[in-house]
């Protein structure tokens, strides 16, 4: 799909072969505030999401694309989550997985696809994110793509014995 391939990355489906990278980037205690996860995934819990990976947003509510290079590298990954059909939005979440990717406009990229997508494959009138308030890339990366801080959640997440803010912003398709 012409849709969803830019100049220096594509998004595609999740595949079997995405098993490593997808427990590599479950299994980072690093990255689990981001997903607000608790616990480690297992292979088997694992593949058993890839062999699921099938079902179209409309079912599923979830939309989880692997961000890859034109070396059919894998980068990272671009969700929709919480896909609202009846009121037309979805919230996004992006990440580019190596430290030596980021900063490569590899999300930019990304995210500018997955708008364009959003809006006129799936005809969703908003996105929306949550950003940590001390994410700053994250913070320029999506007001540079259009969204707008409308709120911040008080002491949203708790990590390291603390609890941090969190933005909300939104992107609605005029």
């Amino acid at each position: 799909m012409e849709t969803l391939k830019g100049k220096h990355i594509y998004l595609r489906a999740l595949e079997p072969e995405d098993l490593s990278f997808l427990s590599s980037i479950e299994n980072d205690e690093n990255l689990w505030e981001l997903s607000h996860t608790q616990t480690p995934y297992s292979q088997y819990i694992l593949k058993q999401y890839l062999a699921n990976s099938y079902q179209d947003i409309f079912e599923a509510k979830q939309l989880r694309l692997i961000i890859s290079n034109y070396e059919n590298k894998p980068l990272g990954m671009i969700d929709l989550f919480d896909f609202d059909f009846k009121n037309s939005r979805a919230g996004v979440g992006i990440l580019v997985h190596q430290h030596e990717d980021r900063q490569q406009g590899y999300g930019k990229e990304a995210l500018q696809l997955l708008i364009k997508y959003s809006f006129t494959h799936l005809n969703l009138h908003q996105l929306y994110c949550n950003i940590s308030e001390d994410n700053d890339a994250s913070l320029k990366l999506f007001t540079n793509q259009g969204f707008e801080k409308v709120g911040l959640k008080k002491d949203w997440v708790y990590k390291n014995k603390t609890y941090k803010n969190e933005y909300l912003l939104q992107l609605i398709n005029s």
